[in-house]
């Protein structure tokens, strides 16, 4: 998954795209005690939502699609040289934020 996340006095937003599609992140965050819970879209499809906490240098948590598919994930900042081996390996270079893991207890995909 390739995103980016911008937070700003309280809102969390953001876009980004995975093996599923194309999606946008919409959501709040609390700076005194790190926790954070947004919805990522994918437009004509599906919502996730997302609950987690800043931790360090990433966000751990939890996911839900409905309240039969669940897991936990964790997003982390790339580090420069990351990101340079990422964009050398593609024909067209594009901005690369951030990346997450997913660990999926139940994940059942459509199509």
């Amino acid at each position: 998954m390739d995103l980016s996340l911008i937070f700003a006095n309280g809102a969390l937003t953001g876009e980004g795209n995975d093996d599923v599609g194309t999606f946008l992140f919409r959501g709040r965050y609390d700076a005194g005690n790190g926790e954070c819970y947004w919805t990522k879209t994918y437009p004509g499809s599906h919502d996730v939502f997302y609950r987690g906490f800043r931790e360090g240098k990433g966000i751990w948590g939890t996911w839900e699609i409905h309240s039969s598919c669940h897991g936990g994930f964790h997003i982390w900042p790339r580090t420069a040289g990351e990101a340079e081996e990422e964009s050398a390996s593609v024909e067209q270079a594009l901005p690369i934020d951030a990346v997450t893991k997913e660990n999926a207890v139940s994940l059942q995909r459509e199509g």
